[in-house]
């Protein structure tokens, strides 16, 4: 119990700063005695400066103001209350657990831009799944950075967790190498790392595309996630990320990363809303987000905690 109230106080601080928009001295949002249309106006201006984006924040309105006339909300604390609830039903379908059950070693492929917190995540995510019980290798597929694979390395040596690198090369045959030195080694979990890039840079895309034909033909249905890192500080720009790496990969699902303070959560809000507006299809689930920089600072989405923490 001790540790699920630490957990909800560190995502609690890591959404400061949405909460702070959200509950702004200047627009007294929650702090009014009578629920009115000012008050709509007024949290509809705050939502969309919480990244929460145009459709997204339509869509809390409109459950929220139905909420107000279906329950007669009259005050705005309980108008807080069940704008919790709004975000929690909103959020929802991005709630998914990783599942590794399914295959042994059960590959997961990394993905994202520069500077996203990707290869961190990789480390925390180790620790994670060693905290599950399950036995876990690395694969330093970022061939084109030393530092990235030295990082790897050192995650590695904090996790006790063995990682298969080579001094450039290519990526695929280090994923295929990695994939069987897990095999041998009878691991539960591959996680291989991919090397950052944009997704306007159309070579490295391709490269991205070949390392995950590699892994299938070293293990049939592999990779069995692959997961792209976002940075919450890029905002509304996560969606044309989320957008473009799910073209070139069929992403399975996302991590979230250095909600740490500065980042405004809202444009969780935005991906749960966009994808499904474009395809009428899921949206691309949220397994894990991340706080901070301590090797325990990734836990599994929930939506309801994260609306919690979101509004306050």
């Amino acid at each position: 119990m001790v540790a699920a109230l630490s957990w909800a106080a560190r995502l609690k601080n890591g959404l400061a700063r949405t909460r702070d928009v959200l509950n702004t001295p200047v627009s007294e949002l929650f702090v009014r005695r009578r629920v009115d249309e000012s008050l709509f106006e007024d949290l509809e201006t705050a939502l969309l400066q919480a990244d929460c984006g145009v459709a997204a924040t339509d869509w809390l309105l409109t459950s929220l103001r139905e909420k107000a006339r279906k329950d007669r909300i009259e005050d705005a604390e309980t108008l807080k209350r069940a704008l919790k609830d709004s975000v929690t039903e909103l959020l929802q379908p991005l709630e998914r657990r990783l599942d590794t059950s399914r295959a042994r070693p059960f590959t997961v492929m990394i993905a994202g831009v520069n500077g996203s917190g990707k290869t961190t995540s990789i480390g925390k995510l180790a620790k994670w799944l060693q905290s599950q019980g399950k036995s876990v290798v690395l694969a330093a597929g970022d061939t084109f950075r030393a530092a990235a694979r030295e990082q790897l390395v050192v995650w590695g040596e904090r996790n006790n967790v063995p990682v298969i690198a080579q001094a450039g090369g290519d990526p695929g045959a280090v994923v295929f190498d990695a994939l069987n030195a897990a095999r041998a080694r009878g691991a539960d979990v591959l996680i291989a790392d991919t090397a950052g890039r944009l997704p306007t840079q159309l070579h490295l895309m391709e490269e991205i595309r070949k390392v995950k034909r590699v892994a299938a033909k070293a293990q049939a249905d592999a990779p069995h996630e692959v997961l792209l890192v976002l940075d919450a500080n890029t905002g509304q720009n996560a969606l044309a990320q989320v957008k473009a790496f799910d073209e070139a990969l069929g992403l399975t699902g996302l991590v979230l990363t250095k909600l740490d303070g500065t980042a405004k959560g809202g444009v969780v809000c935005a991906i749960a809303l966009a994808r499904s507006q474009e395809t009428r299809e899921r949206p691309v689930p949220i397994l894990f987000v991340g706080v901070g920089e301590d090797i325990d600072d990734l836990r599994p989405f929930v939506a309801r905690e994260f609306a919690e923490a979101l509004v306050g």
